[in-house]
């Protein structure tokens, strides 16, 4: 015997598929990092109280599910590189001189489609004044165009290897004679717009100079190639925009393209080129700006 289905159990038989519920599974395939928004960078200053004459080490990080690229770090008009130093993270360097006015600075970080502005104050500091008079023959010096070239070339170093590890070593064992900022009168007239762009140590003629921190030698330049004021100078670069000089040496002991160590023997002082006495010029220099270098010394910045 056949049993007959009546029309209308059909019908009762079939489900109507709700459209809406069909694109509830297709979005429920689609992964979850698509739907939520990008996490927020990570930015960290260093110091957190700068002065004039300090470095600002910006550093900017995402976490494990985030994926940064190449950030820009700028200040007013001016951007500053940044280098990757760790998986997901990386830093920049904003230098600060006495020839700048204290105050707030708006630090704009950007990557991607994201942006975080910073306000930052940078203190005021007060640098002395001092007089300095040159004797005959060295009053008035002008450095040659050569050793501009290449002291200009020296600071304009970024090479994107990090090669210190750590503080900066002290680079000779002599007293500090001058310090980072001084304001000076060489032969009772005021540099307009100098200040010491260094830390000076009375070390004794012919003392070991020893290389602050690993890096590349990257100028070697005599008296005898036109180096008027600098003197016999070593240049070191340790890497990221930042580089050392040292300045009227009485013995060099390195060439152009070593690797030195940190506390590595590189020279001797002594009183070459525009200099009053025996002593080691020390200058650190970062994206091109003359800075404090005892920071360097005293905290560890990776």
């Amino acid at each position: 015997m056949t049993n007959s289905i009546h029309p209308q159990q059909k019908l009762q038989n079939f489900s109507i598929i709700n459209p809406a519920k069909i694109l509830i599974g297709i979005l429920a395939t689609v992964p979850w990092s698509l739907g939520l928004p990008a996490a927020a960078l990570e930015v960290q200053v260093i110091p957190k109280n700068p002065r004039l004459g300090d470095t600002i080490s910006v550093v900017i990080s995402a976490d494990e599910q985030e994926q940064i690229s190449n950030p820009t770090v700028t200040v007013g008009d001016k951007r500053y590189p940044t280098f990757a130093i760790a998986p997901r993270k990386y830093r920049s360097f904003i230098p600060t001189t006495p020839l700048e006015k204290a105050g707030a600075r708006t630090i704009r970080i950007s990557e991607g489609e994201q942006e975080k502005n910073l306000a930052v104050q940078v203190s005021d500091r007060q640098f002395p004044v001092q007089r300095i008079t040159l004797p005959p023959g060295k009053a008035g010096v002008q450095a040659t165009e050569y050793e501009l070239a290449r002291a200009k070339e020296l600071k304009a170093l970024q090479t994107p290897e990090k090669y210190w590890n750590g503080p900066f070593l002290t680079p000779n064992a002599g007293r500090t004679s001058t310090r980072y900022g001084v304001r000076r009168y060489y032969n009772g007239k005021f540099a307009q717009d100098y200040y010491h762009r260094g830390q000076d140590y009375a070390g004794a003629e012919g003392s070991a100079v020893i290389s602050p921190a690993a890096g590349r030698v990257a100028l070697v330049g005599r008296v005898s190639q036109g180096f008027r004021v600098h003197g016999n100078v070593v240049g070191i670069d340790h890497g990221q925009g930042v580089v050392s000089i040292f300045m009227h040496l009485s013995r060099i002991n390195v060439e152009e393209g070593d690797f030195v160590k940190a506390g590595q023997n590189i020279g001797a002082v002594g009183s070459t080129g525009a200099s009053t006495g025996p002593h080691l010029h020390w200058g650190l220099y970062v994206n091109g700006l003359s800075v404090d270098p005892l920071p360097w010394k005293s905290q560890e910045i990776d």
